[in-house]
C-alpha cells in the first residue's frame, strides 16, 4: 500500500492529466483523479467523477479523499470568450468557490503534507500589459488586475495558518502538451490547421501576426516540477516560474514546427483560426473517416483552444510586442534544474498526436 496518496482534481485537463500521467510512470503513490468527466486516459489512477463547483458533489465525494497526502490543484473554469474571460468577475467568482468547495470536503479527512496550485504568467498581468522583463515572483502585479488566482492564493494562504502541510505555487508560461477539448492547448488547433493546409495542397503557412519573444513549457517538465514541489523542503511555501529554459519566437520556429507536422514551411499569411474554423468542420469528419482517427468530432476535441491559438500567435498584431520572458532563478536555485528545447517539445507532441491516430 502506498504511503502517498495524491488527489488531481481537474484531471482530464492539459496539467492534470500529465500529473497522472507521471505519477503513472513512477509508481510509489495512490492517485485519485477529478473532474467532471473520465479522463482519456488514467495512467493507474482511481477516477471520481466531481464538479468542483458543486458544494454537495464534493462533500459526497470526501470518503474517496480519505487519507489524502497530496492534492495537485490544476482545476480550471474558463468562459467561452477565452480571453475577455480572464477578468471576468463570475470567472474569478467560480474558480475561487471550486477550490473552497473541494478543500471543504479533503482538509477534514486528508492527511494532508502538500497543496501545488497552479496560477501563470497572467499574474504579472501579460495579457493586459508589458511584462517587467524578467518577470519574478518577488514582483507580482498583485491585485492590480483582477485574477481568481489571487483569490485561491489568499484562501489557501489563511487556512494553511497553523496546519503541518505546505503548499506551493507554480507558474508555468505557455504550456504545450495534449489533451482534448482544452482551453490552452496548441497541438490539437494546429494540427487541425496543417491537416486542412495538407489537404488544399499548401504548404504550413504561418497564420499568425507580428513576433513576439516569448517561452513555453512542456507539460511533461510541469508535472515533473509539480511532483518536486511536493517533496522539496526548499519548495514550502513557496511560488516558482516554470518554463523550458530557453526562449522563441513563432517565426523562428515555424519551421520545426512544419517539420514536426511532416510539411514544407510556408509564407506569413496571417489567418484567424477562430474565423475560419467553422468551414473545417466536415473536412475534419472526412479526415477523421479517411485516416481512421480516434479523436472526436471539431469542438469535442478543440475544445476553446481555436481562441488560445489566436491569442498566442499574435493574429491582427502588425508590430511586434513587448517580450514575454519570467525568471527562473528561483526555481533553479531552490533545485529543479530540468530544461527542454521548445522545439523539440513541439517535436514531441506532433508525434505523440500521430502515433496516438489524433492526427493524419
Amino acid at each position: 500500500m502506498a504511503n502517498k496518496k495524491v488527489v488531481v482534481a481537474g484531471a482530464t485537463g492539459l496539467v492534470g492529466n500529465a500529473v497522472l500521467r507521471h505519477f503513472g510512470r513512477v509508481g510509489g503513490a495512490e492517485v485519485v483523479a477529478l473532474s467532471r468527466r473520465k479522463p482519456r486516459k488514467l495512467y493507474g489512477a482511481r477516477f471520481v467523477p466531481v464538479d468542483l463547483a458543486d458544494a454537495a458533489q464534493c462533500a459526497r465525494a470526501a470518503a474517496e479523499l480519505s487519507g489524502s497526502t497530496h492534492l495537485v490543484y490544476a482545476a480550471l473554469y474558463e468562459k467561452t470568450d477565452l480571453v475577455n474571460g480572464w477578468r471576468d468577475e463570475s470567472q474569478i467568482r467560480t474558480n475561487d468557490q471550486m477550490l473552497r468547495n473541494l478543500m471543504a470536503a479533503l482538509a477534514p479527512v486528508a492527511a494532508l503534507q502538500h497543496v501545488a496550485l497552479l496560477q501563470g504568467t497572467k499574474a504579472y498581468g501579460v495579457h493586459v500589459r508589458p511584462l517587467s522583463v524578467p518577470a519574478r515572483e518577488g514582483r507580482s502585479e498583485m491585485y492590480e488586475q483582477p485574477n481568481f488566482y489571487w483569490a485561491q492564493e489568499n484562501f489557501l494562504r489563511e487556512l494553511q495558518q497553523g496546519k503541518s502541510w505546505h503548499f506551493s505555487i507554480l507558474r508555468p508560461v505557455l504550456i504545450v502538451g495534449l489533451a482534448m477539448g482544452g482551453a490552452m492547448d496548441l497541438i490539437p488547433p494546429l494540427g487541425v490547421y496543417a491537416a486542412m493546409m495538407r489537404e488544399s495542397g499548401k504548404p504550413l503557412d504561418f497564420p499568425g501576426g507580428a513576433p513576439r519573444v516569448a517561452q513555453a513549457v512542456d507539460v511533461d517538465l510541469l508535472a515533473r516540477a509539480i511532483a518536486w514541489a511536493g517533496e522539496a523542503s526548499s519548495a514550502r511555501n513557496q511560488t516558482f516560474n516554470v518554463t523550458n529554459g530557453d526562449v522563441y519566437t513563432w517565426e523562428n520556429i515555424w519551421p520545426a514546427v512544419a517539420d514536426a507536422l511532416r510539411m514544407k514551411p510556408g509564407r506569413a499569411v496571417p489567418l484567424s483560426l477562430v474565423n475560419e474554423s467553422p468551414n473545417w468542420v466536415e473536412p475534419w469528419e472526412a479526415l477523421r473517416r479517411k485516416h481512421d482517427l480516434v479523436s472526436p468530432g471539431l469542438s469535442e476535441f478543440v475544445g476553446l483552444s481555436f481562441q488560445y491559438a489566436d491569442y498566442s500567435m499574435r493574429y491582427g498584431h502588425s508590430e511586434s510586442g513587448p517580450p514575454s520572458i519570467v525568471s527562473t532563478v528561483k526555481i533553479n536555485r531552490a533545485g529543479f534544474t530540468e530544461m527542454m528545447d521548445t522545439e523539440d517539445m513541439f517535436r514531441k507532441w506532433f508525434a505523440e498526436a500521430h502515433a496516438s491516430r489524433l492526427l493524419p
